[in-house]
């Protein structure tokens, strides 16, 4: 299991060219995870009530069902890499009984408009405020990623056209790619948004094309992430607003722009999400198209008070015959 797996790592990064902090996932649950468990046996000597072992021992461990999957769905990926090159003859991980995908969070998590300005109003006028105080509202209002934003570059703000082109992601400390394919993508750029970046590219010292936009105002150096979450909360904090992650100010821009009307389709494209089921999670938000408030007010509705009262019925409806003959 060592070795194939081992093996499996390098293929992944010599010619596969998977991003290196996927592979860094990987190397952690083979080494943490699956090697501790299998230890040196034959990979053949494995059975799927062997991988099913592996399984309840991870949930008496305390995991979540997704961590857990996540080390199966690799052990599975290990021993698909084996069985091609030969080095084992079959999958255990095929006919084992997976623990069921848990169920998704319903609720979204996101900041109103008025939480949103009040987090702006709470961050500090300390060396970083100015930085972080346009990190939060370019986040807000454009939806993208932590990663996305630590990386983007003055070269890739387009005042003229109003966009904000995403190409680089920076995640554990190195930068690549973005998340996937429709990652790279081109994410509106409101009025307000163009003027606070103009007013921090007039402020920055590090203004050239290849220049990062949010970096480490004294030492250039990328704005590190586990400061900008520790800053974030603090500025929740002082603002007396709820606390959610920084990923969710992208959920903030999906929910308003929803809400205003703007097509699921092109949320997805501004997300840059594969897949428009991930962009449903939205589906709740844009105005109701069947204006369904109206007609609930009117089946709702009290009863109107009679225009005639009995005598005067009687006589309508007299009046009524004397007109029909």
């Amino acid at each position: 299991m060592s070795a194939v797996g081992e093996e499996h790592l390098r293929h992944l990064v010599e010619v596969v060219g998977r991003k290196r902090a996927t592979v860094q996932d990987y190397r952690i649950y083979l080494r943490r995870h699956l090697v501790p468990f299998f230890g040196d046996v034959v990979l053949d000597e494995v059975t799927p009530r062997d991988i099913e072992a592996f399984m309840r021992r991870q949930r008496d461990r305390g995991l979540a069902a997704s961590t857990i999957s996540n080390h199966v769905n690799y052990l599975h990926a290990i021993y698909a890499y084996a069985v091609k090159r030969s080095l084992a003859t079959r999958n255990p991980v095929q006919a084992a009984d997976k623990p069921r995908a848990p169920r998704t969070d319903p609720d979204v998590h996101f900041l109103s408009v008025e939480e949103v300005e009040a987090l702006l109003r709470a961050v500090p006028d300390d060396y970083l405020g100015f930085t972080d105080r346009t990190l939060y509202l370019t986040a807000a209002m454009t939806g993208m990623r932590q990663g996305e934003l630590v990386a983007l570059r003055w070269r890739d703000v387009d005042w003229s056209a109003g966009v904000i082109r995403v190409r680089k992601n920076h995640t554990r400390g190195e930068e690549g790619t973005p998340k996937s394919r429709r990652s790279a993508r081109s994410v509106p750029m409101a009025d307000r948004v163009a003027t606070e970046l103009e007013r921090h590219f007039s402020g920055s010292a590090y203004g050239h094309d290849d220049d990062r936009v949010f970096r480490h105002p004294h030492s250039g150096n990328p704005y590190d992430a586990s400061r900008i979450r520790t800053r974030f909360y603090e500025a929740l904090g002082r603002a007396s607003v709820r606390r959610i992650k920084f990923h969710d100010l992208r959920h903030t821009f999906a929910t308003r722009m929803a809400g205003a009307g703007a097509p699921l389709r092109a949320i997805q494209e501004w997300l840059g999400h594969a897949d428009i089921q991930t962009t449903m999670i939205y589906a709740d938000y844009p105005p109701d198209p069947s204006n369904g408030r109206m007609w609930a007010e009117r089946a709702f509705a009290p009863a109107q008070p009679r225009r005639f009262g009995p005598v005067s019925d009687r006589a309508a409806r007299a009046h009524q015959l004397q007109v029909m003959q």
